[in-house]
């Protein structure tokens, strides 16, 4: 990396940790760092934890996770233990481990599986087994490949059908670790019964699972399910972290109807749920406008850098 491109990376970290910013700018800038990667970008992003956003300090931990690089994993930890921290950040840098996938953190991993607080022990045990799964030499290959290349908590499930991934989906008997297998398959399947197979899930007990439905319902961006994500926004007594994650997929599907229905959870006196609505507007704007990157904050750097040069030259 040349020293403009580090000043240029350093510059998108001050505006992340810049808390006067908006915090849709934030947000675009966290994007940015993860598209870049680096020890730079990890240590920009891994000084923002003690930010009053729960939403931004989950997709902190979340874009650790995808970033997959093993220096993160400090930070991680810590945040994991630290049971000051709000449910849905902890279950985050539970996931993003499992998504760094390194053994070295198995241990850890499976003590938090019995954690009192059961979306992160949830996420932990998922975790565990993501983990055990990469290292199985005999584990399946040729699994359906994931379009949207997420790196997500399971791997997808082996062909099976639709009816026959939406019974597994659904059946709470099941492990929860091949339920979220046959939930990836079906994503990756991305037809309209696919999509109305998942939607059925934002109905199951477990609130990690009914987050990781719409998360991936907004990753599809399919409209048959947006009375579905709706509902779920729109139920004050809902968990948060699904409340949130609906709105994400709202924000993502990006109609019309998702727009304004967003726009009437602006004010919700739930924060997190407030700021989700904000973000998704946000990433709706991108969504309709095919000349527009959301993760933009570098190239609006170098266009405020020529700018300066452009005067400097008059």
């Amino acid at each position: 990396m040349s020293l403009d491109d580090k000043a240029s990376v350093i510059s998108v970290g001050q505006i992340l940790e810049d808390k006067s910013k908006p915090l849709t700018e934030r947000f675009r800038a966290l994007f940015t760092l993860r598209n870049v990667g680096g020890r730079l970008a990890i240590d920009s992003i891994s000084r923002c934890f003690d930010d009053q956003s729960a939403l931004l300090k989950h997709e902190l931990a979340y874009c650790l996770g995808q970033m997959q690089d093993t220096n993160a994993i400090p930070v991680l930890v810590n945040i994991l233990k630290d049971d000051t921290q709000e449910t849905m950040v902890r279950h985050e840098a539970g996931e993003a481990l499992g998504a760094i996938g390194s053994v070295e953190v198995l241990s850890l991993l499976k003590e938090y599986s019995s954690d009192p607080v059961i979306e992160v022990a949830e996420t932990c045990q998922l975790a565990v087994k993501r983990i055990e799964w990469l290292n199985n030499p005999e584990k399946e290959s040729c699994l359906s490949q994931n379009p949207y290349k997420s790196v997500d908590p399971a791997p997808a499930s082996v062909d099976m059908g639709v009816l026959q991934l939406k019974a597994l989906l659904l059946d709470e008997s099941q492990p929860l670790f091949e339920r979220y297998r046959a939930m990836f398959s079906l994503r990756n399947t991305a037809t309209s019964e696919s999509v109305q197979a998942l939607a059925e899930g934002l109905k199951c007990k477990s609130a990690l699972f009914r987050h990781e439905v719409a998360y991936v319902l907004g990753q599809i961006q399919s409209d048959v399910c947006v009375k579905q994500l709706s509902e779920n926004l729109c139920d004050r007594n809902e968990n948060p972290m699904v409340r949130h994650e609906c709105a994400e997929a709202l924000g993502a599907i990006a109609t019309p109807e998702c727009i304004d229905i967003l726009k009437d959870y602006l004010k919700d006196p739930e924060r997190v749920v407030k700021e989700s609505c904000l973000v998704a507007l946000d990433m709706s704007e991108y969504e309709n406008n095919d000349q527009l990157q959301y993760a933009d904050s570098l190239v609006k750097i170098n266009n405020d850098a020529n700018a300066a040069n452009l005067v400097t030259i008059k």
